[in-house]
């Protein structure tokens, strides 16, 4: 295949898919790994995509690289994040043994779980001490904290979800798309992420419309790992409303 058509081939996939991984990239098209790379390094420079670590996503993708801090994010969007938690809330059963990642949208659903009997495992400290003044069962993983996002992560806390089986267990993301998958900035939180996903049985990510045709550096689930719960998708330019993972709950 000749470069130009091979370039472009490139683009309408990453246009279509909202991004692709360089393996993605070297399946689809036949080639070596260092003709997909020249391939994006032009591609990028023309404008045309916007190259990534390990890939490309569409120009109309945002990429973050970092987290904001919770103060900063508590405000942001915060009528949808309250619609989203109260729901995600009222799926917490009595006998539930129920992982809660650290994150601003997560936190809220505590004042509105209804579910006494339930017990929660977190790596989020203000969500333990919520949680456990609300009166749960409360349990919190150890390890290193991180203090933008509040989080405890590192290899203790990871070790520490080998132990675990959870029912349920809801999750923050950074960005969402269906073939970048859940995606945070920070790889040892993305790792957490990951572990305590892997040990639960019912999974849901919830994050408002504004997360979708987003990517972070680290990629912690793929999009059909979770139920995403959400805010009103408005036009929905993107189709996120086709798939049958996504709950859409009205602000």
């Amino acid at each position: 295949m000749l470069s130009e058509a091979r370039q472009s081939k490139i683009v309408n996939l990453v246009n279509e898919n909202r991004s692709m991984t360089i393996q993605m990239l070297m399946k689809e098209l036949d080639t070596s790994e260092s003709t997909i790379r020249r391939d994006l390094n032009e591609l990028d420079a023309q404008g045309r995509i916007e190259k990534v670590y390990g890939g490309a996503i569409a120009k109309d993708i945002t990429f973050s690289r970092r987290d904001e801090s919770v103060n900063f994010r508590k405000e942001q969007n915060k009528d949808s994040k309250i619609a989203i938690a109260k729901y995600a809330a009222s799926l917490i059963n009595d006998d539930d043994f129920v992982y809660l990642d650290a994150g601003t949208t997560t936190e809220l659903m505590i004042p509105f779980i209804m579910a006494k009997n339930a017990t929660f495992v977190t790596n989020g400290f203000s969500h333990a001490r919520k949680l456990s003044e609300a009166g749960f069962l409360t349990y919190i993983l150890g390890g290193e904290i991180k203090f933008p996002t509040e989080a405890v992560v590192g290899e203790e806390a990871i070790l520490t979800l080998f132990k675990y089986h959870f029912t349920k267990g809801f999750w923050g993301s950074n960005g969402v798309t269906p073939s970048g998958g859940f995606s945070t900035p920070d790889v040892k939180e993305a790792l957490v992420k990951q572990m305590s996903m892997n040990r639960t049985r019912e999974r849901y990510v919830l994050c408002d419309a504004t997360k979708f045709s987003q990517i972070s550096c680290v990629t912690f689930a793929d999009f059909s790992d979770a139920t995403v719960i959400t805010s009103s998708l408005g036009d929905d330019s993107q189709g996120y409303r086709s798939y049958n993972n996504v709950i859409e709950v009205k602000d």
